[in-house]
């Protein structure tokens, strides 16, 4: 490696110790903290998000063998040290780095900042891990948690709510998330653009619960997507493609889609829905709304857009009824770990009661809004029953005019109330859907 191909790697990996840090110590989401990577070449910001999302990934599982490491863990000013050795620790173990590389240059980028007095300490954790990987491995590994990487009190909670299924949702959580993509059946059908994706040399599967869905077997950058900036596609999972065939919007109905942002929901109920019905996307978060806009700017469809707050219809709703209403609630998006795993960092068994009642509170404020025999989708990227099925049932006990209408499907799983999917069921995200009518 010349010394100008080492000096762009060194630093990428010094800004996947900041993102890293980030997110673990100031609370950033990985999203928001990857803007550091901006400045990097192509590969070598393709090689810090390797390390910034697979160390976040296994954050849990390397601390506890950093741990088994260190006669007493390094001071919280030196957090970036510890976050240095779970970096090291990750190329050993998950990546096909060669062990001395991973020790190297790990050990080098220590040396670049101003605590060269660690390079030491380091050098000795990376190369005793070497010796007693087998046994070090096999004492973490003897708890779930440490051995799927979770928090406790989560893995405790999806015991509660899944039983038998946990070990199956704690290793879907670790895997790489798919590409699906949803074709704009405005412009082309499936089978059309499936054949334009296969002269682009990209290989897809169909997703067998819709019209519109298409798996990549790798992801792309979406540029190489055939007519992308032209609205032919848009980047969604399948399980969220799922919202609008279950809105089931006919013509000339009054729609509102509430928490809208970022609009790949609302988009697809534009996309498929007739032209003549009125679609009116909300969000309390102006900037997240831009996305909406500018989603709906690129597929060429039109909705009102609000940044207005759902719990207060009373500041912005103009009196008339709604026929369907989307409410895409907040959630503990565990259901999309796979895709986020800082969730498993940043979320603590204090946000779920927070969110509990905030979805509850939503619900309670828009469910007037709905017409008699309307339609209200409840929708969430969580598998936690109590943003789920308990939600609805606690919903159902308060509201006489409410029933729930069954969903028929070949996916997800029934509960009580609404259908779950659980993570990477059928290659999806973990989500949740409740249909909800006015009698």
């Amino acid at each position: 490696m010349d010394s100008s191909s080492k000096t762009k790697a060194l630093s990428a990996r010094q800004t996947a110790v900041s993102v890293i840090c980030a997110v673990v110590q100031n609370g950033k989401s990985l999203t928001d903290a990857l803007s550091a990577c901006e400045g990097l070449e192509p590969r070598d910001l393709a090689f810090c998000r390797e390390l910034c999302y697979g160390t976040i990934r296994w954050f849990e599982r390397l601390s506890a063998i950093v741990n088994l490491l260190l006669k007493k863990p390094f001071k919280p000013k030196d957090i970036d040290i510890t976050v240095l050795a779970l970096l090291g620790l990750y190329q050993i173990i998950y990546l096909s780095t060669p062990d001395h590389a991973a020790v190297c240059e790990t050990v080098n980028t220590c040396g670049k900042g101003k605590k060269s007095w660690a390079k030491g300490v380091l050098n000795g954790v990376l190369r005793r891990f070497l010796r007693e990987r087998e046994s070090l491995e096999n004492a973490v590994d003897k708890q779930l948690n440490q051995q799927t990487s979770h928090p406790n009190w989560l893995v405790k909670q999806l015991e509660v709510d899944w039983g038998v299924h946990v070990a199956d949702i704690l290793r879907a959580n670790n895997q790489r998330p798919p590409m699906s993509i949803r074709v704009n059946q405005r412009i082309n059908s499936r089978d059309t653009y499936k054949e334009q994706l296969k002269e682009a040399a990209i290989s897809v599967s169909t997703n067998p619960f819709n019209s519109v869905g298409l798996t990549l077997d790798k992801p792309v950058n979406v540029d190489q997507l055939p007519s992308f900036f032209q609205g032919a596609a848009s980047v969604q999972d399948n399980a969220a493609q799922l919202a609008a065939e279950l809105l089931a919007v006919e013509s000339g109905q009054r729609v509102l889609d509430v928490c809208a942002a970022p609009g790949g929901k609302t988009a697809h109920i534009l996309e498929r829905a007739p032209n003549d019905i009125v679609l009116t996307a909300i969000d309390i978060d102006e900037k997240r709304n831009l996305r909406v806009i500018e989603n709906l700017e690129r597929l060429n469809l039109h909705a009102e857009v609000l940044t207005v707050d759902a719990l207060e219809p009373e500041k912005w709703h103009d009196g008339q009824l709604f026929q369907r209403i989307l409410l895409d609630a907040p959630c503990s998006a565990t259901g999309v770990i796979r895709r986020h795993p800082d969730i498993k960092l940043l979320r603590k068994p204090s946000d779920i009661t927070a969110v509990v009642e905030l979805q509850k509170n939503l619900l309670n404020a828009i469910w007037p809004l709905l017409e008699k025999k309307g339609v209200l989708l409840y929708a969430t990227c969580s598998i936690l029953s109590a943003e789920n099925s308990q939600q609805i049932a606690d919903f159902m006990t308060h509201h006489c005019d409410a029933k729930t209408i069954n969903i028929k499907a070949d996916w997800g799983r029934s509960c009580e109330f609404g259908r779950q999917i659980l993570p990477g069921e059928n290659n999806m995200d973990g989500f949740y859907y409740a249909c909800l009518t006015k009698t």
